[in-house]
């Protein structure tokens, strides 16, 4: 699948969630992850997965060129919602030589389809741990904290 039909596809999908949520149906690890448009100013609002890896909580960049990206690295807070649950917290952005590990282990305790999200959508070469260890520098993750 070409990245444009796929990003289609995945932006029509996080409507559907964004809606789902909004009415107070919360499901898997998906969460409502809002914060200010580093331009604008203006809240945007995008669906994201929060992964928990050995009792922290992560969040990573599955998609090239992901919008909430930049603007999470401007904003000092974001509000992740859940259901009808929101939560104002800190994104504390991973440095790199620490991304390859928590990628490894992403692999190791998710099913399989996280990993293959990765890869159809450009960010990795294959669904294995070396392969998402490598594209490391092309995944930014951030560990969720109170804020």
């Amino acid at each position: 699948m070409k990245e444009h039909s796929y990003r289609r596809m995945v932006n029509s999908v996080n409507k559907v969630i964004i809606g789902l949520q909004r009415t107070g149906i919360a499901f898997g690890p998906m969460q409502l992850l809002t914060v200010p448009g580093r331009r604008t100013g203006r809240p945007r609002t995008f669906a994201i997965a929060i992964n928990e890896l050995d009792g922290e909580r992560y969040i990573f960049q599955a998609f090239p060129k992901a919008a909430w990206v930049a603007n999470a690295r401007a904003a000092s807070t974001v509000t992740l919602t859940r259901g009808r649950r929101s939560a104002t917290a800190r994104l504390v952005e991973i440095p790199l030589p620490e991304r390859g590990p928590l990628l490894r282990r992403l692999v190791a305790t998710s099913p399989a389809r996280v990993a293959d999200i990765f890869v159809s959508s450009g960010q990795a070469e294959a669904a294995t741990a070396d392969a998402m260890a490598a594209a490391a520098p092309r995944i930014a993750i951030f560990r969720v904290e109170p804020a």
